[in-house]
């Protein structure tokens, strides 16, 4: 029998630098206690929200979505009494206006590097929980509004937030929120206040108290009374354990979050917890908690775990429909139509417009060329993603508009479609590239076009996608930091009070290696062995520092990645800002992929912002600017300077390895080119595919084909099997 009990507050790793666990440990924590529900309620965000369904999923475990956010306190002076915000518990109060680390006056003062009560004020807080998909999404824009409409970095929202984003959400007072404050300092007048102003902004129905017992100093007395003031007011109550990692023996890792977060050196005064008890208990352990609050009333206690569960039973929310999950979401045709299209069936403009590309590329229609197109378009159309083609061929289209050079690089290049559209600019026919390698019914992966621009203006670039499709279906791409061994050193190193010379010392002699291998690499590199540094005072540091690993430190702006999709963007997704001021989901490029979200890649190349420069600098001293995409690809002195090996600053081939295989190879024609670059790869020279390459093409030896079926796949590459392409055709061919 399924455990009955729900937690309905838990903070996992994405917290960052709060929770001490990841939401895959938290799940199977849970999935052991026999538990068949769990909510994932992380501070300020929704970031590990994917990973956490992942995880659910696979442990058959029904996941909750919601939120722990700060919020500001209450302005009115009658409200307060006068005396300002309930101060926390343990911790310094809010700081006022034009003192703190946030709001207008408070941003611009600048924090120390250690140490300082303004680098992490303790704001009352709340709990947010999604009821329905409706939830979600209102979830998602209450985080999204509450990150941009503060400083970057210190997100706290109010009162008037969330109910502006109040349907299908429940909020949870607890005893960090001000109406748990105010009863911990025995002003009950203060606490109805409270209550009255949270029930007129949301609703009657949608408040309940959280309470919470960790055992510690005062917690029964505080728990008692929260749970006294709800029956006396018909509010709601729920029991949670505020949940910061999924063992007990985990709770020294976040001590050292909470050090880390706040800049100073571990000290009591500076960290939140008081004991071991915030960790993922089983059903009977928070049965035992009930009976601890509710004293000898066992029925009050039965009662307070089964309002629980009916809270948790409220919140039903799916992964695939809510989330989209599952389901792919491109923008909507009608972004992407050009006059005379308006009535026309989305496979049909993709068609017509493949047509066209026919006579721009002057290209010849024959009839394998032909049946390529319509199998392309068939696979595409039956796939549901002509959307997709038309959307990045948009982007491509908006850039060349700037006078910006563009390409499209990796498997989309064997797309017939890719290439009509003026996406690519390679010929798949002419190359025998494959669709297939990009796409396929067979293939349940989005598929993922990379666009080459300048690099010196990328970023102008994203303002006009930006620009083009609006704030509702665009956004950047977020990626998240996590602990490596370099960086866990400095934090725990700075939480435990180590110089910060001897600390640098320290990180700085470790490769950059995930931080789990931190022992195995004081045991086997020389250079670690001969250091000292495995000493035995140093246990404790690299013990935590190991404990460490891959949970998020912060987020980013990912360097390359633009999100597309339809007007429901943000309900799906929260975004905030990144440093440069770009929207950035707080989702990563895994979790945006299993969302359906269209990523394009749109990646900075110094080498074609070179190329430009220097086609401006001929046209500044000759009065003409060549075309350099239009040249031809024959003539015979570019080969003949290639041959040379003086290649230093020709893209791709100017290493010394590549030097040394194009004097080898003596390159004739631009198949000849692509064969080096693609051989002078990892695995090929790995592999020693080069070395019998190279005799069969200089004629010292035979060419010798596995088959003699396969001839007509590797005669170019003399047998050898070079390309991802001849591994399909060897396939199809064979079977």
């Amino acid at each position: 029998m399924p455990d009955p009990f729900v937690h309905l507050h838990v903070a996992s790793g994405y917290s960052l630098r709060y929770g001490a666990s990841h939401p895959a440990t938290l799940v199977d924590r849970a999935a052991e206690h026999g538990m068949d529900t769990l909510a994932l309620t992380d501070r300020d965000g929704l970031y590990g929200a994917v990973k956490f369904v992942t995880a659910c999923r696979s442990a058959g475990i029904r996941p909750l979505f919601g939120v722990d956010l700060a919020v500001r306190p209450a302005a009115h002076p009658a409200l307060r009494g006068g005396h300002g915000p309930a101060p926390p518990v343990g911790g310094h109060g809010p700081a006022p206006p034009g003192r703190g680390g946030t709001g207008p006056a408070g941003s611009a003062r600048r924090s120390p590097v250690r140490g300082g009560a303004s680098v992490d004020l303790r704001w009352p807080r709340v709990t947010v929980l999604a009821r329905t998909g409706r939830g979600w999404a209102s979830l998602a824009r209450l985080v999204s509004a509450t990150h941009l409409g503060g400083e970057r970095g210190k997100p706290v929202s109010s009162l008037e937030l969330l109910a502006e984003h109040a349907v299908d959400v429940l909020v949870l007072l607890g005893p960090e929120s001000e109406l748990g404050r105010a009863l911990a300092e025995g002003r009950p007048d203060l606490a109805r206040a409270q209550l009255a102003r949270w029930r007129d902004a949301l609703g009657r129905h949608r408040v309940l108290a959280e309470v919470v017992h960790h055992r510690a100093r005062g917690d029964r007395r505080q728990a008692g009374a929260l749970v006294g003031f709800a029956a006396e007011h018909r509010l709601g109550v729920v029991l949670t354990n505020a949940v910061r990692y999924a063992d007990q023996r985990d709770a020294p890792i976040a001590d050292v979050l909470d050090s880390a977060r706040r800049l100073v050196p571990l000290d009591p005064r500076h960290i939140d917890r008081r004991n071991a008890e915030g960790y993922l208990k089983s059903g009977k352990q928070m049965a035992e908690v009930a009976e601890e609050i509710a004293g000898p009333d066992r029925d009050a206690a039965r009662r307070l775990l089964a309002a629980t569960r009916r809270v948790a039973d409220r919140c039903a929310v799916d992964p695939r429909a809510d989330l989209g999950i599952g389901d792919v979401h491109f923008p909507e045709l009608s972004i992407t139509r050009r006059p005379g299209e308006e009535s026309i069936a989305d496979r049909e403009v993709l068609r017509l417009r493949c047509e066209a590309g026919f006579g721009r590329r002057a290209m010849p229609v024959t009839a394998p060329v032909r049946d390529r197109l319509d199998k392309e378009l068939q696979i595409i159309g039956s796939l549901g993603y002509p959307s997709y083609f038309l959307t990045v061929a948009e982007v491509t289209d908006l850039i060349r508009s700037k006078g910006v050079r563009v390409a499209a690089r990796g498997s989309g290049a064997g797309s017939l479609v890719t290439y009509l559209l003026g996406i690519s600019d390679v010929d798949p026919i002419r190359h025998r590239l494959l669709m297939e390698r990009f796409l396929s019914p067979l293939r349940t992966a989005l598929p993922d076009v990379d666009i080459d621009v300048e690099s010196a203006r990328r970023m102008e670039i994203y303002d006009a996608i930006l620009d083009r499709f609006g704030a509702e279906r665009c956004s950047c791409v977020s990626m998240m930091d996590t602990y490596r061994v370099r960086h866990a050193i400095r934090d725990v190193g700075a939480a435990l009070g180590m110089p910060l010379g001897e600390i640098d010392t320290i990180a700085k002699a470790f490769p950059h290696i995930r931080a789990n291998q931190v022992k195995a690499a004081l045991r086997d590199l020389p250079e670690l062995q001969a250091s000292g540094l495995g000493q035995d005072q140093l246990r404790v540091l690299f013990d935590v520092v190991e404990r460490l690993d891959g949970l998020p430190r912060h987020i980013a702006l990912h360097p390359c990645g633009v999100l597309l999709s339809d007007s429901t963007l943000l309900d799906r997704t929260p975004v905030e800002a990144s440093y440069l001021g770009y929207p950035m989901s707080q989702f990563d490029k895994d979790d945006v992929e299993e969302l359906g979200l269209l990523k394009l890649d749109v990646l900075g190349i110094r080498m074609q912002s070179a190329m430009s420069h220097a086609m401006e600098e001929v046209l500044r001293v000759d009065g003409h600017r060549p075309d350099v995409d239009s040249v031809p690809l024959d003539d015979p002195a570019t080969y003949a300077l290639i041959q040379s090996t003086r290649t230093l600053g020709c893209f791709q081939i100017e290493s010394p390895g590549q030097r040394e295989l194009v004097g080898k190879f003596s390159p004739e024609n631009f198949t000849d080119l692509i064969i080096d670059i693609s051989l002078f790869r990892p695995g090929p020279v790995k592999s020693d595919m080069v070395t019998p390459f190279l005799q069969a093409r200089q004629g010292w030896t035979e060419t010798v084909y596995p088959h003699p079926d396969l001839e007509d796949a590797l005669s170019e590459t003399f047998g050898v099997v070079v390309f991802h392409e001849q591994v399909l055709e060897i396939v199809a061919v064979l079977t």
